[in-house]
């Protein structure tokens, strides 16, 4: 067996282990979710359409071509292929992309309320502010088009009454980044149950932004192009605090658990996290 198709049975046996952990965790029922990895060659492999993600075996994977075309497999490729493919064409380093129901994460794409409090260490250091994407209908380009206005800057987002979607340089970290997204839900509602989140404030945000490259965490795709439009939501300023995809920090100064609060773009995280790689250099 060649080293290419070597590789290839390892992701078809990793996207099965990851199936499996989606569904075990209670991410996916009935025939929900989808996940998807780049191959060589502009292909991709996806997992197939009307199949439990807890019972697939890797036989079930389909190829196709990077617009959606099978190139192999006996069984139809992921109905909502599209909004993959809206990923890879915008971030062209992501290798993976995974999409689930996860409930409490899920609940909060229902209710609007977007997961973009800066609460926990975890969380702004690896996903930042967590978006929804608005509502599409399923496997149409109306949820694509949706995903593609976040995800240059995203690498995790919460897609309005559907799930959530997260996306890595390999399977696992985005199956991980998954896991994380529910697990700060989970958190973020018994805080609001317990009287609200105690928000981290702007400095410390920037020192935990700075740790990326310590922990070998790759940064989200560059946010905005060298000049952007005034239609980039994830381009526009401090000006707009209800912008999408801004970082909800407590103010410079505040101690935590202070009712004042103001958003932290993530073009000022940029800028900050400059600042703080030169100072632990």
């Amino acid at each position: 067996m060649t080293t290419g198709m070597q590789h290839e049975e390892r992701l078809r046996a990793d996207i099965v282990e990851i199936g499996r952990r989606l569904h075990e965790r209670g991410y996916v029922a009935s025939n929900d979710g989808n996940i998807s990895v780049r191959l060589e060659g502009e292909r991709l492999l996806t997992t197939p359409t009307g199949v439990s993600k807890g019972f697939m075996t890797p036989d079930m994977m389909v190829t196709t071509d990077m617009s959606g075309q099978k190139l192999a497999g006996d069984r139809n490729p992921s109905s909502e292929i599209l909004m993959h493919l809206a990923v890879y064409e915008n971030r062209p380093e992501i290798v993976a992309v995974v999409h689930a129901h996860p409930p409490t994460s899920t609940g909060f794409a229902a209710a609007g309320v977007p997961l973009d409090k800066a609460v926990l260490a975890e969380v702004v250091t690896t996903l930042g502010s967590i978006p929804i994407a608005d509502y599409g209908t399923p496997s149409t380009n109306e949820l694509a088009d949706a995903v593609r206005e976040h995800i240059r800057a995203h690498d995790g987002l919460l897609l309005a009454n559907h799930g959530a979607l997260t996306v890595a340089d390999a399977l696992f970290p985005a199956y991980y980044k998954m896991e994380t997204i529910e697990h700060f839900a989970k958190i973020s509602l018994v805080a609001r149950q317990l009287g609200g989140e105690r928000l981290l404030s702007r400095e410390e945000v920037s020192r935990l932004q700075g740790l990326r490259d310590r922990y070998g965490i790759t940064a989200p795709a560059p946010i905005c192009p060298p000049e952007p439009d005034a239609s980039d939501s994830d381009c526009q300023t401090l000006d707009a605090p209800s912008v999408p995809g801004t970082q909800l920090v407590a103010p410079s100064g505040a101690g935590l658990g202070d009712d004042e609060q103001i958003r932290l773009t993530y073009r000022e995280l940029t800028v900050l996290i400059a600042d703080a790689v030169k100072q632990l250099r």
